[in-house]
């Protein structure tokens, strides 16, 4: 019983050290980017994120209408943004005036890949899109909280 008792503090000292090997080192970054993007039709668009730090690469989405109220359209879809790290995918709901083509979405991280793998929040769309082309620029803001470390 004595032997326990001495050796009882070394286990939990060591198994302190062994867990904290293990510890995620999370690190939450805000997000200020641009995109430049295209609207293909059939709810699909793609995108080029400029100044997106963690999230600078491209974007493709895919979305439906979940409603019209007057010159509002309401959707709902995944936005998969793909960079040097991995994937990221927020799933948004947002509207678009068909008049002015101002449109903004926000939601969660719902998938993520690569580096990226684990990452949590959320992040907010505004812009505006140019009906007769199709073509769109908009603002990426909110933040992503993900491990980083090396040993991932």
């Amino acid at each position: 019983m004595q032997t326990f008792r001495r050796l009882a503090p070394i286990v939990m000292a060591a198994s302190v050290v062994m867990t904290g090997g293990v510890r995620a080192d999370v690190s939450c970054h805000k997000i200020n980017a641009r995109g430049l993007g295209q609207d293909l039709g059939g709810g699909a668009t793609q995108a080029q994120i400029i100044g997106g730090g963690l999230l600078e690469g491209t974007t493709a989405a895919q979305f439906v209408i979940t409603g019209i109220s007057g010159t509002i359209v309401s959707f709902a879809g995944p936005v998969t943004f793909t960079t040097n790290r991995g994937t990221l995918t927020v799933t948004v709901t947002g509207t678009l005036d068909v008049v002015s083509g101002a449109f903004s979405a926000s939601g969660p991280v719902t998938d993520a890949t690569g580096k990226l793998e684990g990452a949590s929040g959320s992040l907010s769309i505004d812009g505006t899109q140019d009906l007769a082309t199709g073509a769109f620029e908009e603002d990426i803001t909110g933040e992503i909280c993900v491990d980083l470390s090396p040993l991932k």
